[in-house]
């Protein structure tokens, strides 16, 4: 009767069309990759304003942002599933358009990293609202059909923020950058305030106490499906964080080729879209669980063939590009699914759940991008080998995690 009931709320809908639905919640999710990739081609010009001396201490500017992102996420949830999402969504985004100004002004690298931490602290809130609202709309296959479509305007940003970054400098300073996120988070609020309808009823609120939300976390640690799709999720996000962290110090150090770091990422990340998009098609007919399996297995042997050709024969900068973009492919079959399987059993703690399990794969995923990325020497030997090691874990989590029977939605 539940489950019954939920559907029935989610299908009376007074908001935006699907088209615009998707592209509203992409757009928000892409706040976070606009962040964090429209730095990369600054890092250098960052480091030489601030008297960083390191070159490997360049990576905290994103280090820095994700930490902020992944440890304040424990608070919006309980929040949203107490007063609602639309109105701490759009608390968030405030936030983050000032913190962004405030880095645009930073004198130091101390403050500049402290202003990133903060921003990451309020851009965290469109993470786990944006999962929170897709999920009391949808559920199971629908829901990993929706965030596929998410992902597909979602990885767009990635491909094109290095470009941004890269003709903000061509014109101006790395400090117009953040002026731009400040500009962008203005715009998403102007567009939540108009056309985004509060998608939690007062029905369905949950109360503010210590008690319920141990309930809740004790609900996700414990139901295998849960807890195992987000360490799924925690391994493939460590692997996407490593890549960030790496790849302008790959593109530049070790091909020496700085001019392409935007063209570069570009092919490498524009696949996902595509996969993405291809999963939307697929899950319906084929389900989150198949698919989910079948592209780690492909993450995880692309991954080792690529090691094993560096390790051989060495490589060039489009050797890597290309080897590298089949394996990035595989992450926009393996993100939407895993995300989807690890909610489905947690519709009645929807905006609690996401933001503990945003907490695991954030911080989870920074500390193993940091691990990865302080280990650059050079060559591409130590990034290929974290590549490796977070699709093994990926791959033996998913098995354990969604081993049939499947278990059932509570």
């Amino acid at each position: 009767m539940a489950r019954d009931s939920e559907r029935t709320e989610a299908a009376v809908w007074a908001g935006p069309g699907m088209r615009e639905f998707v592209a509203l919640m992409a757009a928000l999710m892409a706040s976070n990759a606009l962040a964090i990739d429209a730095m990369l081609p600054a890092l250098p010009a960052i480091g030489t304003a601030l008297g960083v001396l390191e070159d490997n201490q360049r990576q905290l500017v994103i280090t820095a942002y994700l930490i902020g992102l992944g440890v304040s996420q424990i608070a919006y949830g309980p929040l949203s599933d107490r007063y609602g999402r639309k109105g701490l969504l759009v608390g968030s985004l405030v936030f983050y358009g000032i913190f962004a100004t405030l880095a645009a002004l930073a004198s130091s690298f101390t403050l500049l990293l402290a202003a990133r931490a903060l921003q990451g602290v309020a851009a965290s809130g469109t993470r786990v609202l944006v999962i929170a609202i897709i999920r009391d709309r949808f559920e199971g296959a629908a829901m990993a059909r929706i965030m596929s479509l998410t992902m597909i305007i979602f990885m767009i940003v990635p491909v094109l923020a290095p470009a941004f970054g890269q003709g903000v400098l061509a014109i101006s300073t790395w400090r117009h950058i953040f002026i731009g996120l400040g500009v962008y988070a203005a715009l998403l609020i102007v567009w939540t305030l108009a056309r985004l309808p509060e998608t939690l009823p007062g029905t369905r609120r949950r109360p503010l106490s210590a008690a319920h939300i141990g309930e809740a976390v004790m609900t996700l640690l414990t139901t295998r499906k849960s807890i195992g799709n987000t360490i799924v999720t925690t391994f493939i996000i460590g692997a996407l964080f490593t890549f960030v962290g790496s790849i302008q110090q790959i593109v530049f150090d070790t091909f020496g080729r700085p001019e392409m770091i935007a063209l570069a990422f570009a092919a490498i990340a524009g696949p996902m879209a595509i996969t993405a998009y291809a999963n939307s098609r697929l899950v319906m007919r084929l389900g989150p669980r198949r698919l989910l399996l079948w592209a780690l297995l492909a993450f995880t042997g692309t991954a080792i063939v690529h090691l094993l050709l560096v390790l051989v024969a060495g490589e060039g900068l489009w050797t890597f590009v290309f080897l590298q973009a089949l394996t990035m492919a595989c992450f926009g079959l393996v993100g939407a699914n895993a995300s989807a399987l690890a909610m489905e059993p947690l519709g009645h703690i929807a905006g609690t759940a996401s933001s503990f399990q945003g907490v695991i794969t954030t911080v989870g995923g920074a500390l193993i991008g940091l691990a990865i990325g302080q280990q650059f020497d050079g060559t591409t030997i130590p990034f290929l080998t974290g590549f490796v090691l977070c699709g093994a874990g990926a791959m033996a989590a998913a098995l354990w995690a969604n081993a049939e029977p499947a278990e059932r939605p509570s």
